[in-house]
This record gives structure tokens, sequence and C-alpha cells, in this order.
């Protein structure tokens, strides 16, 4: 396994090799956990050359987040790439120019939800990255998971709409035995706080279970549910359901694929999910009003 810190001497590596063999890339900020190396699994299975790259981006930390407090365990992270079979860990001290980005991407309506509504810029902070990472790797594929599914609907949507030649391939999210969505969060959890984080899990399967009965409508649906975590002592910041490819917000079911998402408090620590909502499709008519919570 290689270990690269200049992207001069990563593209001497990958030049050869591109012509012959398939590159999947796995783009990681580190503190790597069993969901990260699920992502591993299937880049290896889809390709010859896996490529992960450890980079903690200041661009997607906002004024009020703590980009130097983000936890750095590279020493461990190595030793599970090695043991993983990573062909190239790339990891960069820093990608931008001294004197600061001039020339920048930027994410249009996609980001005003979900966790881009709480976190302005973030989105243009990931956008940009990605896309720099896609320039020095130039990977035929690129493996992101479902737990961050709003930055895997804007990935997705900055390669069609750049034209850029990369499969981005979604892998599913890896969950603890309880059902909570793996997470370098979940480290954060006091042992009370980790035992009723279970219980977004529960949630989000019950919500589900309700929309394909259509039980209820949508509104008092997740606002029962919001009511049932309070009573849980977690602090909901949303609970939506949208759809899994525009993220516009959902209040009819019809014939388009659509997801659950909750962001919460536990304690201190902020956690997301989302699950696939089989039976949920909704009405994309002028009719359907979008609001953003």
């Amino acid at each position: 396994m290689n270990i690269i810190t200049n992207v001069t001497e990563l593209r001497r590596i990958l030049a050869p090799v591109r012509q012959r063999e398939r590159i999947a890339f796995v783009p990681t900020m580190g503190c790597l956990h069993e969901g990260h190396l699920s992502l591993i699994r299937k880049a290896k299975r889809l390709a010859d050359i896996v490529v992960l790259s450890i980079y903690v981006n200041p661009m997607q930390f906002g004024p009020n987040e703590d980009f130097n407090a983000y936890p750095r365990t590279f020493d461990q992270d190595r030793e599970l790439c090695e043991k993983e079979g990573v062909d190239i860990i790339f990891h960069p001290q820093d990608l931008y120019p001294a004197d600061g980005m001039k020339v920048s991407l930027q994410v249009d309506e996609l980001d005003n939800c979900l966790c881009g509504a709480a976190r302005p810029g973030h989105f243009d902070g990931v956008v940009t990255i990605v896309n720099m990472l896609f320039n020095i790797v130039q990977p035929d594929i690129a493996i992101f998971g479902e737990k961050d599914y709003q930055q895997l609907a804007i990935i997705n949507r900055m390669v069609n709409d750049l034209q850029m030649n990369i499969e981005i391939v979604a892998a599913e999210t890896v969950r603890e035995a309880d059902g909570l969505a793996m997470s370098s969060r979940n480290r954060y959890l006091s042992q009370k706080n980790r035992k009723n984080a279970a219980f977004l899990q529960e949630s989000l399967k019950k919500v589900a279970k309700s929309t394909g009965n259509n039980e209820k409508t949508f509104k008092n649906l997740l606002t029962d549910e919001k009511k049932w975590l309070k009573s849980k002592n977690i602090e909901v910041e949303y609970l939506e359901i949208r759809d899994a490819t525009s993220l516009t917000l959902i209040d009819e079911l019809n014939h388009t694929p659509a997801r659950l998402f909750i962001a919460a408090k536990i304690g201190k620590t902020r956690l997301i999910d989302n699950i696939a909502l089989e039976h949920a499709t909704i009405d994309m008519s002028d009719s359907a009003t979008e609001t953003f919570v």
C-alpha cells in the first residue's frame, strides 16, 4: 500500500495504471469505521485499484464548527486500509492555494433543506473539494455511502450537470446491532444516550410502515413521531419525507421513489439517518407545496 501526500506524485503513479486498470475512489475525512470499510470492500469488488483519500476539508466547516476539533486518527486509519487491501491512501496536507480559493463550485436548491438548511455553504465546500479530488484521481467510479444521502444526491447531480465521466456508486448504510447508523460521532454518546440513539432507527421503521399502509397524513404522522422521540429525550431537528432525487418535500403518495430523513440531537451529539420508502411515492404536480424546514 502506498501513502501519497503530493498531487504530482499521485498523478505520476496513476497515469500508467489508468490505461489498463479500473480505478475506484473512496473520498473520506478519516476517522474510519466499519461504514467506511464497507465502501472499500465495494470498491474492491468493482475495480482493480482502490484509492482512498483522507483529507479534513476546511471549506465545509462553518464559522461555528470547530475544524481543529475534528478527530484525526491517521495511524489507525492506515492500519485499517492496509488490512482491507487499499492500494493507495492519498493524504495531502492542504489542497487549497496559499492565498485562498478564487474559483469554487456552488450548489443551488439541493442544499437549502435537510442538513444544508442549518449549514449554509457546507455543500459548496463539499462539491468544491470532491470536484478537486475527482480531477486529481480521475477515477472510473467513486463510492459514497447512503447515510449522508443529501451529499450523495448533490454529488450525483454535480457529476451529471458538469458532464463528468465518473460513475457514482451508492453503498447502503452500515448499522450497529441495534440499528444505529455507524458514524464517527457515535463515540461522543454517553452510555445512556447511546441506548436512546437506537430509537432513531426504530422511529424511521415505524414511519415507513405507516406510510406504506397510508394510515395517516404525512403531517400528522411526522408530528406524532416527533412527540414520541421527544419523550425519549431526543431533540428532533427535522423528520421529513422527500423525493429521493430532487430532495423536494413530499405530501402526497404517487409513483416517485422517496426517502425518510431525520436529524436529531441526543445530548450534545447530532446524528443523521435516512431510509428508502419502498412503497411511498410522491405527487410532483404543481399542486404539491414545498416547505423547507
